[in-house]
């Protein structure tokens, strides 16, 4: 019997020793598990129908407006700013073109450092001080697991911090999203008389009238997965990130689903870029007599790393090899925006649609590729440039000269105001909205009237404002502050923090009273972690090296 006892506790502490040894696959594997709605097969999607002939010509009606989305990528993964993917390996001719035929914005800059509350300001044109939306929703088990994970690498970087009983706390990962009173651009067009469609990523919410269709769009189809493929698909290939945390909840969890009008999920019809663009293509045809917002929100380029077949080896020998998937990606993006570009020549309307193109925020550093963002420091999950450094594009041959450069800072949150102004709609007096109408200065009209001068972010404890050429970036955690001159330091090298205490001043003084008067948060952070400003994921982060701490 004692014998028995002696192996049985053996047992248990060997069983429990590998168990902890290979808790995270353990963990992974459980939330792989998890119970997630069954996806059906793909259906055909029966868009609705404009008339069959046009009142008026495409150039007597209001123009239609279509916004493309990218999802994470990097200002230097363009040719257009005089870069590119692998050096320009992989040339962006088709979203180029949008600027070199219509205006740039030489310094344009996404709303936040990641991907939610960054399409939160793109809808509503409004900063997170108005709505409280300051967090990007994360799936359940998602903060505590990550923070875990990169915990546990051996990279150098400072443990991050999660709060369990406050995760707790919060509100269900499902009703967190937009707040149905505030107001979209899609409401304002649709109000006009648009028809208004979402595909791809939403990002903001699908219940409790958070949903797109709650928000102004007539028709949705919505990613409802983190796959742009099956992982097994043989016409496609991955790259499996195993230094990034991220990567491994995605692939963990991930599976290939989208809806339709928030309907039953089923597979998309393909490589999910090319997919989207095959809808979006339906969706012009079948509304090209009527005016129409179409919202193509792309999830490419965010991870996990997956390309066609057919782009892998088209851009040929290219390493790493998340590199050579990756610049695939892009590839697959700017196909999109040539035959979305060719449908509207197809049918006359390219001469009428304001065509606006865009990422969330910059590239990500946790994929391990160091040129995404250059010259810029920083990346996806920070405020220096690199993290916030984003494309706006804008063509309109209607109205807009080709090859027109704008040079004053804009942002996402400017996007609303002046798409509502190009439809010739009217923002209700009522909605305090904080980005400004840029078709005045794109038009040589008019200056822009920005209070201050001056741009915000702000994700828990880091608050940033660039007010003329000048920045500063305060994180609360260790009273640190960044100031910066980008009139002769545009990549943020040079800290003068320390010895421009009269600028410091001044602009401290602008972020509080920015936060003057702000809403509550709709949901509190649960994490705090450290991102390294310099080095990517794949590299090993050593003293001395710059680092920040972000809530989410």
């Amino acid at each position: 019997m004692k014998r028995n006892l002696i192996s049985a506790s053996i047992l248990v502490l060997v069983v429990g020793a590998l168990a902890f040894q290979y808790r995270t696959d353990l963990l992974l594997f459980y939330v792989s598990q998890q119970s997630q709605p069954d996806v059906g097969p793909n259906v055909a999607i029966q868009w609705q129908r404009g008339p069959d002939e046009a009142s008026l010509s495409p150039a007597d009606r209001p123009p239609n407006i279509v916004f493309i989305l990218a999802d994470d990528l990097g200002i230097n993964d363009l040719t257009a700013f005089g870069g590119g993917v692998a050096g320009g390996a992989v040339p962006t001719h088709s979203i180029d073109a949008l600027a070199n035929e219509g205006v740039m914005f030489t310094q344009s800059y996404a709303g936040h450092g990641t991907c939610a509350p960054s399409r939160a300001m793109l809808m509503t044109g409004r900063y997170p001080t108005r709505t409280g939306f300051e967090f990007t929703p994360t799936p359940p088990g998602y903060s505590r697991m990550v923070t875990m994970m990169g915990n546990e690498m051996d990279d150098g970087l400072p443990p991050g911090d999660y709060n369990q009983a406050l995760d707790e706390s919060q509100p269900d990962y499902w009703t967190k999203g937009l707040p149905g009173e505030e107001t979209t651009i899609a409401e304002i067009l649709k109000d006009k008389g648009y028809h208004t469609v979402h595909i791809g990523k939403w990002h903001l919410g699908n219940r409790n009238g958070m949903a797109p269709n709650d928000q102004g769009f007539d028709e949705s189809l919505l990613m409802d997965s983190q796959l742009f493929a099956e992982e097994d698909d043989p016409d496609v290939v991955n790259a499996k990130l195993d230094f990034d945390p991220i990567d491994k909840f995605l692939w963990a969890r991930g599976r290939f689903s989208a809806r339709f009008n928030g309907g039953d999920a089923f597979k998309p019809g393909g490589y999910l870029t090319d997919y989207w663009t095959d809808e979006s293509l339906k969706v012009i045809e079948a509304n090209q007599h009527r005016p129409f917002f179409l919202y193509l929100a792309h999830w490419g380029v965010h991870t996990p790393l997956q390309a066609t077949r057919e782009d892998y080896e088209a851009i040929g020998e290219l390493q790493p090899h998340r590199l050579r998937v990756y610049a695939a990606m892009v590839r697959s993006l700017d196909r999109s925006v040539r035959r979305i570009e060719e449908k509207l020549q197809a049918l006359g309307l390219a001469e009428n649609t304001v065509i606006v193109f865009s990422s969330d925020n910059g590239g990500a550093g946790y994929i391990g590729l160091p040129e995404v963002n250059a010259p810029y420091r920083g990346w996806k999950i920070t405020f220096f440039e690199g993290g916030i450094r984003a494309p706006i594009f804008m063509k309109w041959p209607a109205k807009i000269a080709a090859g027109t450069r704008i040079t004053h800072p804009v942002a996402h949150i400017d996007l609303m105001p002046t798409i509502a102004a190009a439809a010739g709609a009217e923002i209700p007096s009522q909605i305090e909205i904080d980005g400004q109408n840029l078709l005045p200065v794109t038009l040589g009209t008019g200056e822009l009237q920005r209070p201050n001068d001056a741009l915000y972010w702000q994700s828990g404890g880091t608050r940033v404002v660039r007010a003329g050429d000048w920045k500063l970036q305060v994180e609360a955690r260790r009273d640190k502050k960044w100031l910066y001159d980008l009139a002769n330091d545009p990549t943020e090298q040079i800290n003068l923090a320390g010895s421009r205490p009269d600028k410091l001043a001044e602009l401290l003084a602008l972020l509080e009273q920015h936060r003057t008067g702000a809403r509550d948060l709709l949901w509190q952070p649960t994490t705090e972690r450290p991102i390294a400003v310099d080095k990517t994921g794949a590299e090993r982060f050593q003293l001395g090296d710059e680092v920040v701490y972000w809530s989410n």
